[in-house]
């Protein structure tokens, strides 16, 4: 297969599909051969990421992705998307494996909050408690003079019942809920714009849209982003220059 690139998903499986479903939907097709070459790597069976990252004694996913990047490494794809936030607690240790261009979730969808509201100074954040404890946005937001608003003691709980209860453990998305969360940090801690830090919360995204708040979805980003690298690349332009601008 030429000119393809590997997706390391998985965590989890329905927030996978919501991203692979977001790539061929996004396409314009005439045929069957206008669709873009991928392998999609659905390792279900990877450690919960929040578990550990909040308490070490917990099993360590690191292993998992480490064996998944070096085996598609092998098959040299043109670059890596790894469609998960939390997992990104590793991004460094994975990027290293391999010299094949691993594309960063949270830096590129933090550019395009800059990009696209570069008047706004503050930007609500709702994600895993993993990413949370670890300041996995919250770091990458500060790098670039942005204040990240967590809201109140009410609100992670939210979070965490829609991403675990409902999707995770249900595979459904409450609209109700969701929209509820955006309410309140929108309403109450005055943000103008939500981060979506947990792929789970983009699946809430994609299938209860209809609300007025304005979002900043890493996984949506992170599929126009392949979209156009692949396109660019299967148009014959230098794979490496292509990709350069993304790796920031």
């Amino acid at each position: 297969m030429k000119h393809f690139f590997s997706i390391i998903g998985g965590m989890g499986t329905i927030a996978t599909e919501s991203y692979v479903h977001l790539l061929n939907h996004r396409i314009k097709i005439t045929k069957d051969q206008d669709y873009l070459n991928y392998i999609l790597v659905n390792d279900a069976q990877i450690p919960d990421r929040t578990a550990y990252i909040k308490d070490h004694r917990q099993p360590n996913f690191f292993g998992d992705l480490h064996d998944d990047v070096l085996q598609q490494a092998k098959l040299n794809p043109d670059f890596f998307v790894m469609p998960c936030n939390t997992a990104h607690y590793f991004y460094d240790e994975l990027a290293s494996l391999t010299d094949i261009p691993f594309l960063h979730m949270m830096r590129i969808a933090v550019h395009k909050f800059i990009d696209e509201y570069p008047q706004e100074e503050k930007i609500g954040l709702i994600a895993t408690e993993g990413s949370i404890y670890d300041h996995l946005y919250v770091d990458e937001l500060q790098k670039v003079g942005r204040h990240v608003e967590l809201g109140g003691p009410e609100v992670q709980p939210l979070v965490t019942k829609l991403i675990y209860s409902n999707i995770k453990e249900k595979g459904v998305v409450d609209a109700k809920l969701y929209h509820r969360i955006l309410r309140i940090m929108h309403d109450q801690y005055k943000c103008n714009v939500i981060l979506l830090g947990c792929t789970e919360l983009s699946l809430a995204q994609e299938k209860a849209p209809n609300h007025p708040y304005h979002v900043i979805d890493p996984q949506s980003i992170m599929a126009d982003v392949a979209i156009e690298l692949e396109m660019k690349i299967r148009s014959g332009k230098d794979p490496q220059k292509v990709i350069q601008k993304y790796l920031y």
